[in-house]
């Protein structure tokens, strides 16, 4: 198994990139890393872990990020991990909402090095596949450079080399996990003297990136781009990844295409008791910014969520979208 290339990622993000999210996303770009949303350790030992962490094999290569902050349950989590097909775990030491810091686990844990250093070790002992860390540039009022540089220092020595570093401090009380991905402003170049300082680690820059122009720019001072909502609320720029950023020699996939591979597993969806809105939100930004794009998610939201809604919902969508007829909307619709 090869070990995953970090040269760009899609972000973790809670409620939007589940399985279905991943399996669009890759008929978006075959080489990009994809992560899952964050699942607790805790929550993989005592829940279901086919509904917690079953996948696709098409969704590859995709890593699984843990929450917690245990490393014997840390541990056991990411050998679970490992033994499902995941090829990295990664340990969320970034996200500040008020009900991760009452579980000892996100930003909150960057006031802890040691313990991060420890969750780290132990993981790594466990499994085969990297183990990597993704964190903030620092929280409230430990924020200082060396403080940032010792928290890398030290979660490198228990056996960290790739750390994914959202270029924002987090504010761990006052401000909403939206406030904090917005307001603390963004400082890309200690993300970059990072690299410069310590180059034997693998270095990926995240927080406000919205281009592949950007990620250019970045690719010159780290060794990866990871990239969050902008490629959730305008996922076809994942169709222009692989050329850019891997060499590949193929067409982008239309988003046309993209969507018809969707069908076969919508037609899954609804066979096992699930409903078309449990695929198709996440494709309502794949035209944005094209002529009949707000057409093509008025039809997904409002049709899509209706009971027996079905495969043909996308396609009338589609149609629409592409343009291949008139698509008249009831009054109600309108």
């Amino acid at each position: 198994m090869t070990e995953p290339t970090h040269r760009f990622s899609v972000a973790p993000m809670m409620d939007w990139t589940d399985r279905h999210c991943r399996f669009f996303h890759r008929g978006l770009t075959r080489h990009a890393l994809l992560y899952t949303e964050m699942v607790t350790a805790e929550a993989i030992l005592h829940g279901n872990r086919d509904r917690l962490l079953g996948f696709d094999p098409a969704e590859h290569p995709v890593a699984l990020q843990l929450g917690g902050s245990d490393p014997a349950k840390l541990a056991v989590a990411a050998r679970i991990g490992e033994d499902m097909g995941y090829r990295e775990i990664n340990l969320n030491v970034g996200c500040p909402s008020d009900r991760v810091q009452e579980g000892r686990f996100g930003a909150c844990l960057m006031a802890e090095p040691d313990l991060v250093a420890r969750c780290v070790s132990a993981m790594a002992n466990a499994v085969s596949i990297p183990v990597t860390v993704k964190c903030r540039i620092g929280i409230d009022d430990q924020d200082a450079e060396e403080d940032f540089r010792r928290f890398i220092d030290t979660v490198a020595a228990g056996g960290c080399r790739h750390f994914i570093v959202h270029a924002r401090k987090a504010w761990l009380q006052g401000l909403s996990p939206k406030e904090n991905r917005e307001i603390p402003p963004l400082d890309y170049a200690r993300v970059y003297r990072l690299k410069a300082e310590r180059p034997d680690l693998t270095i990926v820059i995240n927080g406000g990136i919205d281009s592949l122009d950007a990620c250019d720019e970045h690719l010159r001072h780290v060794d990866g781009v990871m990239l969050g909502r902008a490629a959730y609320h305008d996922p076809y720029l994942l169709a222009g990844v692989d050329r850019r950023f891997f060499g590949a020699t193929l067409e982008p996939i239309t988003r046309c295409a993209a969507l018809e591979r969707l069908i076969p597993a919508i037609e899954r969806q609804i066979a096992n008791g699930g409903r078309l809105n449990n695929i198709s939100r996440h494709v309502l930004g794949l035209y944005h910014g094209r002529p009949r794009g707000r057409l093509f998610r008025r039809i997904l939201s409002e049709q899509g969520q209706r009971p027996g809604a079905g495969a043909e919902v996308l396609m009338k969508a589609i149609a629409a979208a592409e343009g291949e007829s008139a698509i008249v909307l009831s009054p109600a619709a309108e």
